[in-house]
């Protein structure tokens, strides 16, 4: 016998243990008061006070730009990866290359970024660059991670896709680079966006590996926000995170009208006519 009261329950019980305290931050990210914990009324100065201060904003950034310089050269080194590992069968150096991309995906992060830490040291020493800590050395450290998360997800794309339509393109002719940008490449578009917001999502999150590779210079959004909150919470943290939860919920929208636009364009494509 069914009991609709108790799966009703124990969803609200999961959606508020979820995303309650979400609902908190943003609400008191319009609170008067300088206690993050007691209501003084609605107010939009701690937004204010956040776009006046240099700090958060140079870091958000800094981040912003990492984010996506990381997101693209993940993507495209995982194009290449998940396209070998698919598509080329078995070859000479398959285990390894299996193994080197699946390797980032269980390793921790404070293993990863002691390791790319002790690789900047040596490289320093041996040829002296880099000179310093920074951007660049965050940039790598990221990609490093990131492009075995859009292997990942291009290579199971990949493996799904009906072959027989780059046989068809290749029997009426095509080159292969052109059935790649013509038949592969748009099939697997969705994979390579998805690839790409989730190596930018993991890279504008990252806060253990960056605090091993950046330098003097080189704050991250997530380190000062770390930074931040040890000393309390401040409102301008929860106004941060607010405008943050608004860009990644806008962008999240729009990708799945995108994708899903695609994807009904794709079956009514395929449809007998």
């Amino acid at each position: 016998m069914r009991k609709p009261w108790f799966l009703f329950s124990m969803l609200a019980f999961g959606y508020a243990f979820l995303y309650g305290p979400i609902v908190s931050l943003v609400i008191y990210s319009f609170n008067k008061s300088r206690l993050v914990t007691v209501w003084g009324g609605f107010s939009t100065h701690w937004y204010r006070e956040l776009f006046a201060d240099e700090q958060i904003l140079s870091a958000a950034w800094l981040s912003l730009k990492i984010a996506a310089l990381n997101a693209s050269l993940a993507v495209v080194l995982g194009l290449f990866a998940g396209f070998s590992l698919a598509r080329f069968g078995r070859f000479r150096g398959r285990g390894f290359l299996s193994s080197m991309v699946g390797a980032p995906l269980v390793m921790p992060d404070v293993i990863i970024g002691l390791s790319t830490l002790l690789l900047f040291v040596g490289l320093q020493q041996l040829t002296g660059w880099p000179e310093t800590r920074g951007m660049i050395t965050i940039l790598l450290a990221h990609v490093t991670f990131s492009a075995a998360y859009v292997t990942v997800v291009v290579q199971s794309r990949l493996v799904d896709m009906d072959i027989a339509l780059e046989e068809a393109a290749m029997d009426l002719g095509a080159r292969p680079w052109k059935v790649f940008l013509l038949i592969t490449l748009p099939v697997i578009a969705p994979a390579i966006s998805a690839g790409w917001l989730l190596a930018f999502t993991l890279s504008l999150d990252d806060l253990v590996i960056a605090s091993f590779v950046s330098g003097p210079g080189a704050t991250t959004l997530p380190m000062v926000v770390y930074s931040s909150v040890r000393l309390g919470v401040s409102p301008v943290i929860n106004a941060l995170a607010s405008l943050i939860l608004l860009v990644v919920t806008s962008g999240i929208v729009l990708t799945g009208i995108v994708l899903h636009r695609q994807e009904r364009r794709h079956e009514r494509s395929r449809l007998p006519r």
